[in-house]
């Protein structure tokens, strides 16, 4: 379980294809305090630690579904990911409830600045069968892309913006999104809940 309040943009130092599978090999500047099996999101897809080299860097794997529904399987060496380990049980929430299950990639459509700050445009393809179990987004709610917790606006039944604080687009791979980058996204889990519910 994370929160969406991303600790690092770390870059990627390798890839290894195994078959369908795909090995990830960061370097990370927390890499000393992880361990084997640790749970750590990787632009919001939950990824488990497989290596520990010793040398500053780890090692994550990614499986053939994970690489169709994210955004993983065109990473390059030298791009940054956004990362964050799990969320500790006695620690505040402070972005949203974020599960590193993604849900489908999207397109960005723009960038725009704003007096300081940045809006986000994203479109991602509709299934209704879904929009109806909620996998949506919606006006002043959460949603989390490439790991980020946000909050939406301008949403609209395929697309939607999210506004960019300089801290965030500092600190994270925003700073490398334009038009055409493909990024992952995770809708709000509560309101796939409520969309459940709401079916019986």
């Amino acid at each position: 379980m994370f929160s969406g309040i991303v600790e690092d943009a770390i870059e990627v130092v390798g890839l290894r294809h195994d078959e369908s599978n795909l090995h990830i090999t960061l370097r990370c500047p927390f890499a000393d305090e992880l361990r084997i099996d640790q749970s750590i999101s990787h632009n919001g897809v939950c990824l488990t630690v497989v290596s520990l080299p010793g040398d500053g860097t780890y090692t994550v794997t990614a499986i053939r579904e994970t690489l169709d529904r994210s955004n993983l399987g065109g990473l390059k060496e030298g791009d940054l990911v956004n990362v964050e380990r799990s969320m500790k049980i006695d620690g505040r929430l402070d972005g949203h409830i974020v599960q590193g299950h993604v849900d489908t990639t999207a397109v960005c459509q723009g960038v725009e600045e704003a007096d300081g700050s940045w809006y986000y445009s994203f479109k991602y393809d509709v299934d209704r069968e879904l929009a109806k179990k909620g996998y949506v987004t919606v006006e002043k709610g959460s949603v989390t892309v490439n790991g980020v917790s946000l909050t939406v606006c301008d949403s609209e039944k395929d697309s939607f913006r999210v506004a960019i604080i300089p801290y965030t687009h500092d600190h994270t791979n925003f700073c490398r999104i334009e038009k055409g980058t493909v990024v992952n996204l995770e809708f709000d889990i509560i309101g796939k809940y409520l969309a459940r519910l709401n079916s019986y």
